[in-house]
């Protein structure tokens, strides 16, 4: 792909992310008072997009970009009213030009003439329904005169809103107007919306410049002039509202950043990490080299040289490597704002009324790790929605709200970061569940399980418990997906459920992919190595402390049964016949699990590379590290291991 199109892409998604942003703002203020200024930020970022696809020749999304850009247009002019109907068009054509510009990264370019087409007809669908209150005969014409189209839209809804139009009048020196003429606007805002400003030359004094500014607001006029040091006139008195509501101080939308920050793409800071990867190697090698210039000829002036050397080198390639993730760092907030639209859109598609709550958006995580993760929660909202989150009546027979809650919540533990996703529905129905797996042939009718292994049945791929296939929650596909994703970038997921109570899903996922730190391990005559990061501690442990439960090894480990897995005879090596050996506990609460190891090594850092698409599909192994003389280990992928070992034999081989 050309560094063109990757840097239009990217400045694509940034415009449609931000123009997604203001809608969902939009819908949650327009019954209670929007903001114009959101309207005009919407407008101005889908102007944005048209003008820079048509500078990077993308026609097809230029031309939906401006047929957009005048349905925004009308909407900001008071032409079309905003409503649910068109909140909903306006996320479903975001929807298509981000599926337009994820086009452009595959080569696709689309035929746009069918989505033109219907925004045609619905603006045709909406003309004339926009009134207001007319403004002739009750503001001088001489005024009406000199306002724009908007500014006249903008004082018509300032009369419907039952604010008082007021007219300053404000005369400057010339030689500083700007900032004064600056601050003024701003003490406007805060007690109202400016609707006008306009530059006036009558009983002007010499080297000077006056102007007036035309503002709605709700304060009383003896309030406004404490404030506003000039000559005001009331134009149209406010209605009698009641209680005069507090003003919110309104803040100017604009595209001009205010940061000194640069898009960088991602492969080049993956690029860079490679090369950090390489150099750790290289470090790693100067200070193996180091300790034997010890052992042989002793603490010599030179020895110490190179001792100095490789201390000065681990630490300058920690701080390079610090320095890069941070860039790489993103707040999951961004990943939680998409979730946002999509359980609006969807709400509203089943007929539920959601709440959405989210905590810890500033928890950071690698970019990288946030676009794979989206997936796996998107299936979770959806499934929320549409399997969790009971209609309204049902709710009410049950005492609960009418509306359901989802909760969005992140928090970093250590080096992960733990996501959880969680409804206050109805549950998952663990016997339903049951049922299906018998019937998929999953599960042996009389076998015992425990209900987290049962819970576990609903991320085989093409299960669903749902009779009636809906466009919300898929087609009997999803969970499959968000185990496999959370897989590639070493995490997991938990499920809890609690009949009419709700369910929590936990992500469980590692902040970043890049080099980690891993322990290193003996299983016969071979060496591993595990991801620290797996690892909630070591244990030593003898043969004999070893128990069988129901066919399976397990250790008491402070009371709690843990169940265990014997490296050795999964991958087919030659057991150690000591009486002592180790146990290595991975995962974390429900999710312990030990493997028995022979020896262990320490902790060494690892640069973890594919096996290629020669083992592809060779399932136990997350990659292969290169580790002190250039020797060559296998890098254990835990989940896959405990899977094939203990699952799939109590699930008759299939998964």
């Amino acid at each position: 792909m050309s560094s063109s199109k990757k840097e239009f892409i990217a400045e694509a998604e940034d415009l449609l992310e931000e123009s997604g942003r203001l809608i969902l703002e939009i819908q949650d203020t327009f019954q209670t008072g929007l903001n114009p200024d959101t309207i005009n930020a919407l407008f101005r970022s889908i102007h944005t997009l048209k003008g820079l696809s048509g500078l990077f020749g993308h026609q097809g999304i230029a031309d939906l970009s401006h047929a957009l850009e005048s349905l925004l247009d009308e909407i900001r002019l008071g032409k079309v009213d905003i409503s649910d109907e068109v909140i909903r068009f306006l996320f479903n054509n975001i929807d298509i030009l981000r599926s337009l510009v994820e086009g452009l990264g595959k080569d696709k370019e689309q035929d746009v003439s069918g989505h033109l087409k219907n925004i045609e007809i619905f603006r045709n669908s909406l003309a004339g329904k926009a009134k207001g209150p007319e403004l002739k005969g009750i503001i001088d014409e001489s005024l009406l005169m000199v306002l724009s189209e908007y500014e006249e839209h903008r004082l018509r809804a300032n009369i419907q809103e039952g604010k008082g139009i007021y007219l300053a009048k404000a005369i400057f020196q010339l030689a500083d107007f700007d900032k004064s003429l600056e601050d003024i606007t701003k003490i406007i805002k805060s007690k109202g919306e400016l609707i006008s400003t306009l530059p006036i030359s009558a009983n002007v004094p010499p080297d000077s410049i006056g102007f007036n500014l035309m503002f709605g607001s709700n304060q009383p006029v003896e309030t406004l002039k404490e404030v506003i040091k000039f000559d005001i006139e009331n134009l149209i008195k406010t209605k009698d509202v009641g209680v005069v509501p507090q003003p919110q101080k309104t803040q100017d939308a604009t595209l001009k950043s205010t940061t000194t920050t640069v898009r960088v793409d991602i492969e080049k800071l993956d690029r860079i990490l490679n090369t950090i990867g390489e150099l750790t190697l290289a470090k790693g090698a100067v200070r193996r080299i180091g300790e034997e210039l010890i052992e042989t000829y002793g603490h010599s002036p030179l020895v110490i040289d190179v001792h100095k050397i490789s201390q000065t080198l681990e630490k300058r390639l920690a701080e390079l490597q610090n320095q890069v993730l941070e860039i790489r760092m993103v707040p999951i907030g961004q990943i939680f704002s998409r979730l946002a639209q999509v359980i609006r859109k969807y709400s509203r598609e089943v007929g539920k009324q959601i709440e959405l709550i989210m905590y810890g958006e500033d928890t950071e995580i690698d970019k990288y790790i946030a676009e794979e993760v989206i997936d796996p929660l998107m299936h979770l909202v959806r499934n929320a929605i549409d399997h969790g989150i009971e209609p309204a009546e049902e709710r009410k027979r049950k005492g609960k709200r009418e509306a359901g809650t989802i909760i969005l919540k992140a928090s970093q533990r250590g080096n992960h970061v733990i996501i959880e996703a969680k409804d206050d529905g109805r549950g998952i129905d663990i016997q339903r569940v049951k049922e299906k797996a018998i019937e998929k042939g999953l599960l042996e009718k009389d076998a015992e399980f425990d209900e987290k292994e049962i819970i576990d049945f609903i991320f085989t791929p093409g299960f669903s418990t749902k009779e009636v296939v809906s466009e919300v929650s898929g087609r009997g596909v999803g969970m499959d997906v968000v185990k496999e994703k959370l897989s590639t970038i070493g995490g997991f997921a938990e499920i809890d459920t609690e009949k009419d109570r709700g369910t929590t899903a936990t992500l469980t996922i590692p902040i970043t992919l890049a080099i980690v730190k891993a322990l290193l391990i003996r299983v016969g005559a071979m060496k591993f190595a595990i991801p620290l990061t797996s690892i909630s501690e070591t244990v030593v442990i003898s043969r004999n402390e070893l128990q069988t439960v129901e066919g399976k090894e397990v250790y008491n480990l402070r009371g709690e049964m843990l169940p265990m897995t014997n490296i050795g005879r999964v991958f087919a090596l030659a057991e150690s016949e000591s009486e002592k050996s180790f146990a290595v506990v991975v995962g974390s609460g429900n999710r312990k699990h030990g493997l028995i190891v022979d020896e262990l090594f320490g902790q060494h850092e690892i640069v973890i590379k594919s096996l290629g698409e020669y083992f592809a599909g060779f399932r136990g192994f997350a990659g292969a590290a290169e580790i002190g003389k250039h020797e060559v280990i296998l890098v254990i992928d835990i989940d896959a291991l405990i899977e094939e070992s203990v699952i799939k034999q109590k699930t008759k081989g299939v998964l």
